[in-house]
């Protein structure tokens, strides 16, 4: 149960749902967006957020936008992670999406709510990363397209307003080779120890983590330690580590020193795999 009372609001179109936020705003309401909103539910619960109004996203046609349009796949922000496993048209998303949670979370929790939640996890942005999408964002002054890579940085930065619309994906990069890892500390369900996507592109291997640090990344420093066939694959992963973004994570999933021992064994297997 929620301990608080809002205001909910269910826009058909992107300007609607922009406006909407504005508004409210301006009311002193401390409006929020809604997609699947299993995220907002869980602090909610806690007191760690009280908005005054939520604007749920699942009328607007382009949040549940699946298809392709001139050679790029085009998936909408409030598409749920079932349907992106279901549908497998990017699949090492499908794969990843597939991983998240329980068949029931997955059921409520959308592409976009899982790349723009609070959790360190968030591992549907890895193939995304992998892939060099883009991303559709609207806001007071209209649409904008940017490359992943210049929005999310350890998170996906978005103005005050703003909220994400769609992920455009090239088609050469949902047929490459790949890989995914998920390691957890027991079962089937859970959150990660070390996640791992990787694609082989160019005889390349492009890797993105999940459960290492305390945010999902993509690291070219890492890629190039172990693309270094120079030197061996064990001399490459200890490179690879000693360039991570930051600390290794700890916490009840499991210590900083047994996720490195984790984080050696995914990385070997990424490579032998591609």
């Amino acid at each position: 149960m929620i301990p608080f009372d809002f205001e909910y609001y269910k826009p058909s179109s992107v300007q609607q749902a922009v406006e909407l936020f504005h508004y409210l705003q301006k009311q002193g309401k401390n409006p929020i967006y809604y997609a699947g909103g299993t995220e907002i539910i869980t602090w909610a619960r806690t007191n760690a957020i009280q908005p005054g109004a939520v604007i749920d996203l699942k009328a607007i046609p382009e949040c549940n936008a699946m298809d392709m349009r001139e050679d790029q796949l085009v998936i909408g922000a409030c598409v749920t992670l079932s349907a992106l496993s279901e549908a497998n048209a990017f699949p090492l998303l499908s794969e990843t999406a597939q991983g998240v949670a329980d068949q029931t979370a997955r059921n409520k929790i959308t592409l976009g709510g899982n790349i723009c939640g609070k959790i360190y996890y968030r591992e549907t942005v890895l193939p995304l990363l992998l892939a060099n999408s883009r991303m559709v964002i609207a806001g007071i002054h209209g649409r904008r397209e940017a490359s992943i890579h210049h929005v999310f940085l350890q998170q996906l930065r978005l103005e005050n307003g703003e909220f994400l619309v769609q992920t455009l994906t090239d088609r050469p990069y949902l047929t490459l080779p790949f890989v995914h890892n998920k390691k957890r500390q027991i079962g089937n369900v859970g959150y990660p120890l070390v996640t791992v996507a990787a694609l082989k592109k160019d005889n390349q291997i492009h890797t993105a983590f999940s459960g290492v640090c305390s945010f999902p990344f993509r690291s070219v420093e890492i890629e190039q330690s172990l693309n270094d066939s120079s030197i061996p694959l064990t001399a490459r992963i200890e490179q690879a580590i000693g360039k991570l973004p930051g600390p290794l994570l700890h916490n009840t999933e499991g210590s900083a020193s047994y996720r490195k021992f984790v984080l050696k064994q995914t990385m070997a297997d990424a490579v032998y795999l591609l």
